[in-house]
């Protein structure tokens, strides 16, 4: 899913479906050829040596060290083992504000939009009864 800095997801249009689609089947078609050059590289089927050159023209080369840390770092929050994480429990469920008066930032404009007028309208406004008014 694309998105770009400072206005959420990308509208799916008819050509970036039929891309992906593409893509997808591009994948498809040459996941054997690459899973040959990649036995071939980490030395499966060959003579055994490899050298990182090889390897980093099929596949991305992490260092262990980085996946380490990057694994030490991802901890979660509360050490107790109720596997919740920590979430915004400031957030109102009803009207999804924060102390701050900010809607979630996942939530589009035209859904805060609603909501700020389902929150306001049923303030300020009385019903009128149904019938004939003479």
């Amino acid at each position: 899913m694309l998105t770009t800095p400072g206005f959420g997801i990308m509208a799916k249009s008819l050509r970036s479906k039929w891309k992906r689609k593409m893509r997808a089947e591009k994948r498809k078609k040459n996941a054997p050829k690459e899973l040959v050059r990649l036995k071939s590289a980490l030395g499966q089927e060959g003579k055994g040596e490899i050298t990182m050159k090889d390897v980093a023209e099929v596949a991305t080369v992490v260092p262990a060290k980085k996946l380490k840390e990057k694994a030490e770092d991802v901890e979660m929050v509360g050490d107790d083992d109720t596997g919740k994480m920590d979430l915004d429990s400031k957030r109102n469920r009803g009207t999804m504000l924060n102390e701050h008066g900010q809607y979630p930032v996942w939530m589009n404009q035209r859904q805060a939009k609603k909501m700020k007028s389902k929150r306001l309208g049923s303030k300020g406004k009385q019903k009128k009864k149904k019938g004939i008014a003479w």
